[in-house]
């Protein structure tokens, strides 16, 4: 009889110890990752700072020779080459569906340099826009952007005259530099939508506060869960079932 009681008892405290090592191996993964998310929203927080810092900071260019760093604000003269207009598809202003105008532009040095005009609204539909470009010699002003990685890209870059990605390689022809000039002042312009930074560093900030208060959550649900499960195991660990003669 005493076996019978110190075996189910055994069995018990084993139950217990499993029910206690899966409850820290559910809870520990989501107070690390929250932890993690958390540190890595601060961090991108520090970068969009360094990123806006860097922006005030770029110089004003005159058509460089040299690379121009990424937010400089660049003059350029010159003329269009409305011929090789393309569009970036998939653009939404104050809810107008519609496209933006990318129109290559030769300035005076012989180079090829590709404006970002603004945004023209152009409805759901897939014929090619049609926009004004002006002809002869134009002054441009605007932010540069360095060429980079873009988004995903399921299907052709290119259909018909129209772009999901913004990249060089639509065009074949050999540019000043790897980006393009947003164009923000000088005949061409267009409805802005482009922005340097989308979100500012304080809703990163925000972001990673939520991500360090729901692992501290976590971490609050796995100590209280295993503390009740510690004491469960411990009331039903064997107790001596010796039987004195």
């Amino acid at each position: 009889m005493g076996d019978s009681v110190g075996d189910t008892s055994r069995q018990h405290a084993r139950r217990g110890r499993w029910r206690q090592r899966l409850w820290w191996a559910l809870w520990a993964p989501l107070v690390l990752l929250g932890l993690w998310l958390g540190a890595w929203q601060w961090e991108r927080a520090g970068e969009k700072r360094d990123y806006l810092a860097a922006l005030e900071a770029a110089p004003h260019l005159e058509a460089p020779r040299e690379v121009p760093p990424d937010g400089s604000r660049l003059t350029l003269s010159g003329e269009y080459l409305p011929e090789l207009t393309l569009f970036l598809d998939n653009r939404v202003v104050e809810g107008r569906h519609g496209v933006a105008p990318l129109t290559p532009l030769r300035t005076d040095d012989g180079r090829l340099w590709l404006v970002q005009r603004g945004f023209l609204a152009s409805g759901a539909g897939r014929e090619t826009p049609a926009v004004e470009t002006p002809a002869g010699r134009v002054t441009l002003a605007g932010r540069w952007q360095s060429a980079g990685r873009g988004t995903p890209l399921f299907g052709p870059n290119r259909e018909g005259r129209r772009l999901q990605r913004l990249e060089l390689s639509a065009w074949n022809e050999t540019f000043a530099h790897e980006g393009w000039l947003h164009l923000e002042q000088g005949p061409g312009l267009l409805t802005p939508w482009w922005s340097p930074s989308v979100m500012p560093p304080s809703r990163h900030v925000g972001y990673a506060v939520q991500w360090w208060g729901l692992a501290l959550a976590a971490l609050i649900m796995m100590l209280i869960g295993g503390r009740r499960l510690a004491r469960d195991a411990r009331r039903s660990s064997p107790r001596d079932t010796t039987t004195k003669p």
